[in-house]
């Protein structure tokens, strides 16, 4: 039997060293993959002059499973960000955004476990009707929200809660402003949860759910949004467990999935193995849960949590002294 293929994008900055330290826990862990390596963004520019080489999209189709470190896109300079394309070019529609408290931690808050999943294609991310007025005066972009795009999100995520035996789907949106798109949304999602009795539904405008993810965010189990509110909401839910280093992201579609660090590429402590590796590590969990290896995902959870409630060699964002490599070997050794 052919090992498994996983198609690897280490990154920019300090990706390629928290990508390093994924695969030694996964091969650790035993999970037997073989990796086939590939480049995007800066990375990918210099070497090859673009920032998302046709290899790349080749390589990404062909293994249809995707680990990918953090990509930087030029600012301002008329570059499409890399994460809209691939998430366009493969129709990865629904991101997969899990916080979950870890003793141990910086965070203000102790017993957070929320999914928030976004919609992935549409909306203000979907890059359409972006225009300037020659003057530079005035600026307009188009969302499109869809009815299949709205249902297949929203039946995503209470097929999610079911699974993962979560009680109730909180269904964000601004209905009452943009009653067009966010309308559909919020019409299509109603639609949806009918035919899933068994779990709570909960409808809450985007502005109301910030104030309550802050004051009280134990209410929260399952939240479904479209793109722009899902992007904003995921961040701040990493927020309450310690940081962008404490998030992973999968991106999830019908014949692929990318499974990913959502912080940045953090430039100025690439190569000073200062890096907390915790985002993607948590990622190539998601990664092992989607291929059905759930009592391998669980073996490196219970490793890594083990590693930050006991402050064993772990990094300065985690309130320890340590680098990359030392909480790499801590997670290890306890595999």
């Amino acid at each position: 039997m052919s090992k498994r293929m996983i198609t690897v994008i280490p990154g920019d900055g300090i990706g390629p060293s928290i990508i390093d330290a994924a695969i030694k826990i996964l091969d650790k862990a035993g999970c037997d993959f073989e990796y086939e390596f590939t480049d995007a963004g800066l990375t990918a520019l210099e070497k090859h002059g673009e920032l998302l080489p046709q290899r790349t999209l080749d390589m990404i189709e062909k293994n249809k499973i995707t680990l990918k470190g953090p990509l930087t896109t030029p600012v301002g300079e008329g570059f499409t960000s890399i994460n809209v394309t691939l998430r366009k070019k493969f129709c990865l529609y629904a991101n997969i955004r899990p916080v979950v408290s870890f003793k141990g931690t910086q965070a203000r808050y102790e017993n957070i476990d929320i999914i928030t999943v976004r919609e992935n294609t549409e909306g203000m991310y979907s890059g359409l009707g972006q225009t300037l007025s020659e003057d530079g005066s005035t600026a307009e972009a188009t969302s499109i929200i869809t009815r299949k795009g709205a249902e297949q999100i929203t039946t995503f995520a209470y097929e999610l809660a079911r699974k993962e035996n979560r009680k109730k789907v909180t269904i964000v949106h601004k209905a009452n402003i943009m009653k067009s798109t966010s309308g559909l949304f919020l019409k299509v999602a109603r639609e949806v949860s009918l035919r899933y009795p068994d779990i709570t539904t909960e409808e809450m405008i985007v502005d109301a759910t910030c104030m309550k993810l802050v004051m009280n965010p134990e209410i929260f189990d399952v939240i479904v949004t479209t793109n722009l509110f899902g992007d904003i909401l995921s961040d701040l839910c990493a927020g309450l467990v310690g940081g962008l280093g404490m998030a992973p992201g999968a991106n999830i579609g019908k014949d692929a999935a990318i499974f990913e660090a959502v912080h940045g590429s953090a430039p100025d402590i690439a190569g000073k193995n200062l890096a907390n590796p915790t985002s993607v590590i948590l990622a190539s969990i998601q990664m092992l849960e989607y291929l059905g290896m759930a009592d391998k995902a669980e073996n490196i959870r219970a490793a890594v949590s083990a590693v930050i409630a006991e402050g064993d060699r772990t990094t300065r964002d985690l309130g320890g002294t340590h680098g990359t490599t030392d909480f790499t070997q801590a997670v290890i050794d306890r595999l």
